[in-house]
Parts: structure tokens; C-alpha cells; sequence
């Protein structure tokens, strides 16, 4: 590889940064707070995981992410409006995000709502233009792999199942049940979002079925792995570290890895993970391909 994968993040967060900053609205277009709203929750930094998979993912079969940036950052969008709205104080009320105030803080909690729904819809409408050369076929599916990984049975059924699951290692549900509660939470509530990211850059950079298949389980493994390590990170560093309050799931009483399995048997199982998806990365090929050491990234991460 001529880059090393920290030159390679780094190069594709500075093209995500960039489509975003080109296609949301102005700030001071009318009204203006809820435009000045959305760029402080999307350019307030982070990771930029999901769209840089779709990147990886289109880049590893060979095709051209330049045309594509606008599709892949809409997902940023949506990961942005799921941020905006857990933190609101219906959900996890909470005042940091991304080592800097919460939306609803700065801007009240009206205006945090209403920034959360912008952000969804304006990303539907990126992902809805013409991109590239895609034929239409290609984008709507990839336009609704995305939606159905959001939607009621994907992201935001997760995110009814977390709530509905808070405490319920104090009642009475036996080990197997709430293991089944917990692999749904997570698969769902951060997976499902993933795993579209790796397929919308496989579907528009045509891939085959059987690549789409094998996205598809690097996809699931990822996300899986992620919001392991996401609920490691959440009981082993402090809110300096990670940009937001630590130690909130266990005040809150979450149901996760940690909590169920214990801190040494949910590491093992991220490790797991990540030799699957390492694998299925290696299996996808390309010359261009930084899935296995995005997986990697992932999995090792400190925050």
C-alpha cells in the first residue's frame, strides 16, 4: 500500500469534510438558525467512519470514489441526526458531544430536534441526485439499502430495544434471553447503519452479487465489533478521551457487552470480529483495499 492507513483516513476525512461543506446549505440562508444548526453538529470533527467505508469499499473494486462523495457523505448526515437526537433530554440528555457542547445545548432543544430532522432529509436528497455514471436502478437500491437500515426494524428499532432494555439486567430475564436483547440492540441500533455504508459504496461502484455479498458480512462484522469496543471505550476511558460523557451506560443502567459478559469476554468477542471481517476483506481483494485495516482501526481504537 503507498499510503499507510492514518495517511489513508486522514486523506479520505479531508474529502467527506469537503463534500459536506459544499453541499450543505449556507449558514445564512433562511432561516438561518437551523442551517447554522446543522453545521455545528456535521462540522464539529469526528471520525467520518461511515463514509470512509463506503469509500474503502468502492475503492477496493476498483471504481472511482470522486463522483460518489456527495452519496457517501449523506451518511454522515444521518449518523449526525442520530447523535442529535440521542443526546436530546427525552433520550440520553446529554451536554457533550464530540469534545464540545451538544446541539440542543447551544442552540435549545426545539431547534435540536428540528436540526436531527434536517439532517435525515437533506441526506436523502443527496443520496437521491444523480451520482456519477450510476444507472438509476443501481442508485435506487442503493438509496434504499440505506433507508431500511434506519428505518423502524433497523436503526431505530435498535434504538426502542436500548431504551425498552435499560435496567433489565436488575429484573428477572434469564442469561439467553437478554443475550438475544443484546445482539438485536446492537446489531440494529449501530450495525445495521454500517453495514449499508459498506454496501452503498459497493452498489454504486457496481459490484457483483457475490462482492456484495461478502461487503455484506464484513459489513455485519464490523458494526458488530464496533459498538463492542464503543461500550469497552465507554467503561475503560474518561470524557477527555472520547469527546463525550464516559461511564454514561452504566449510570443508565444499558444492557451491553460489559455489563452481560463481562470486560475480558467482550474484548475477546470484538477480537473475534475482527479476524472475521479481516478475513472477508482479504477475500474481497483489490489493489486498493484498506477494509482489513479499517477493521483494525476500528477495533483498536481509544475513543
Amino acid at each position: 500500500m503507498i499510503e499507510t492507513i492514518e495517511q489513508y483516513l486522514e486523506r479520505c476525512r479531508g474529502l467527506v469534510e469537503g463534500a459536506i461543506e459544499g453541499n450543505l446549505p449556507p449558514s445564512d440562508a433562511a432561516p438561518s438558525v437551523i442551517h447554522e444548526a446543522m453545521r455545528y453538529a456535521v462540522l464539529a470533527g469526528g471520525k467520518r467512519i461511515r463514509p470512509i467505508l463506503a469509500i474503502a469499499a468502492c475503492e477496493a473494486l476498483g471504481a472511482d470514489a470522486t463522483p460518489l462523495l456527495r452519496s457517501f457523505a449523506a451518511l454522515e448526515l444521518i449518523h449526525t441526526y442520530s447523535l442529535v437526537h440521542d443526546d436530546l433530554p427525552a433520550l440520553d440528555n446529554d451536554d457533550l458531544r464530540r469534545g464540545r457542547k451538544t446541539t440542543h445545548v447551544v442552540f435549545g432543544e426545539a431547534i435540536g430536534i428540528l436540526t436531527g430532522d434536517a439532517l435525515l432529509t437533506e441526506a436523502f436528497s443527496w443520496l437521491a441526485r444523480p451520482a456519477g455514471d450510476v444507472e438509476p436502478a443501481s442508485q435506487l437500491r442503493a438509496l434504499l439499502e440505506v433507508a431500511q437500515a434506519v428505518d423502524s426494524r433497523g436503526m431505530i428499532g435498535g434504538q426502542v430495544a436500548d431504551l425498552e432494555a435499560e435496567r433489565a439486567l436488575d429484573g428477572s430475564a434469564q442469561r439467553a434471553e437478554l443475550a438475544a436483547r443484546l445482539d438485536f440492540i446492537h446489531r440494529n441500533k449501530t450495525g445495521r447503519l454500517l453495514t449499508a455504508s459498506v454496501l452503498l459504496g459497493g452498489i454504486l461502484a457496481g459490484a457483483s452479487e457475490s462482492s456484495l455479498e461478502l461487503l455484506s458480512r464484513y459489513g455485519r462484522a464490523v458494526g458488530l465489533a464496533f459498538q463492542i469496543v464503543d461500550d469497552l471505550l465507554d467503561t475503560e476511558e474518561s470524557a477527555e478521551t472520547l469527546g463525550k460523557t464516559a461511564g454514561k451506560d452504566v449510570a443508565q443502567g444499558k444492557l451491553t457487552f460489559p455489563a452481560l459478559y463481562g470486560l475480558a469476554e467482550a474484548r475477546r468477542e470484538a477480537d473475534r470480529l475482527l479476524a472475521e471481517a479481516v478475513a472477508l476483506a482479504d477475500m474481497i481483494g483489490g489493489p486498493g483495499n484498506y477494509l482489513a485495516e479499517i477493521a483494525r482501526y476500528i477495533c483498536h481504537r481509544r475513543s
